[in-house]
């Protein structure tokens, strides 16, 4: 059995093939996490004039390209089910065994995704094999998550979500070739509920909602998800938060973890 054919044969029951079951956790996941336009504009830039795209890990069509000709691929039958109206259905697939051919397209996006795949390496080398140009990743830098204030009320959190997210290094060596890596600023008002989107809006993540949607809370004991919402309420309410990170409600962007990594042949 090859290396390829056992990452898929590890996927979970609705066929997710991380270590989060988006079976149980992916509900609602595209009510709170949406493209946020600041990092389209970033990805499409990277883009570099392709005319056809591969989307792996393709979640509920975030960040997928209206003006390409768009192939996605999700393992999860919950996230495919999310997909918008006039969305491209997703082939059930995993980025470690592509049922496609050499050079077959012109670019590939991996948004939020990398930290679910198996097989890190064998994933990248895979993406690279279908795409004649850029591979664009979207993914956070598991060393600048402690930057964010939900380090100081969820601390397990942070930890986890750091131990789940590859290096920057390891990306940039997956790829191969001619790589490149941008800090994206996160704006106040992100669309894109990622646990740093809310950086000067705590009140978002008192919603059960907002916290499954960061696949990181799955892993969490609800002693840790009622002491984290117990504190940050005490906290809000008497003014604690904002004595400490007031400032933040009103600061235009946050240099977070995220990043934009683009690999070229």
């Amino acid at each position: 059995m090859t290396e390829n054919r056992k990452a898929t044969d590890r996927r979970g029951g609705d066929g997710s093939a991380g270590d989060a079951d988006y079976g149980t956790i992916g509900s609602g996941y595209s009510r709170y996490r949406r493209p946020e336009p600041a990092f389209v504009d970033a990805i499409h830039a990277s883009l570099d004039g392709a005319r056809n795209l591969l989307n792996v890990g393709a979640g509920a069509g975030s960040y997928e390209p209206d003006h390409l000709e768009v192939t996605a691929v999700e393992p999860s039958a919950a996230m495919r089910a999310q997909r918008p109206a006039g969305a491209v259905p997703a082939v059930d697939a995993v980025a470690e065994d592509l049922p496609f051919g050499d050079c077959t397209f012109d670019a590939a996006l991996a948004s939020f995704t990398v930290h679910q795949w198996r097989d890190l390496r064998s994933g990248l080398r895979e993406v690279r094999r279908v795409t004649r140009g850029p591979v664009v990743v979207l993914t956070c830098d598991p060393t600048a998550l402690e930057r964010s204030w939900l380090h100081e009320y969820a601390p397990e959190v942070i930890a986890t979500e750091a131990s789940r997210y590859p290096s920057i290094s390891d990306v940039r060596s997956g790829l191969g070739g001619t790589v490149t890596v941008e800090q994206l600023p996160i704006p106040l008002a992100c669309v894109d509920g990622f646990s740093e989107a809310y950086y000067g809006r705590p009140e978002a993540l008192l919603d059960p909602g907002a916290r499954r949607a960061n696949s990181a809370w799955s892993f969490m004991g609800s002693d840790i998800e009622e002491r984290f919402v117990r504190t940050l309420q005490a906290d809000l309410a008497s003014g604690a938060w904002d004595d400490h990170y007031g400032h933040l409600r009103t600061q235009p962007t946050f240099d977070g973890s995220l990043r934009l990594v683009v690999g070229q042949r």
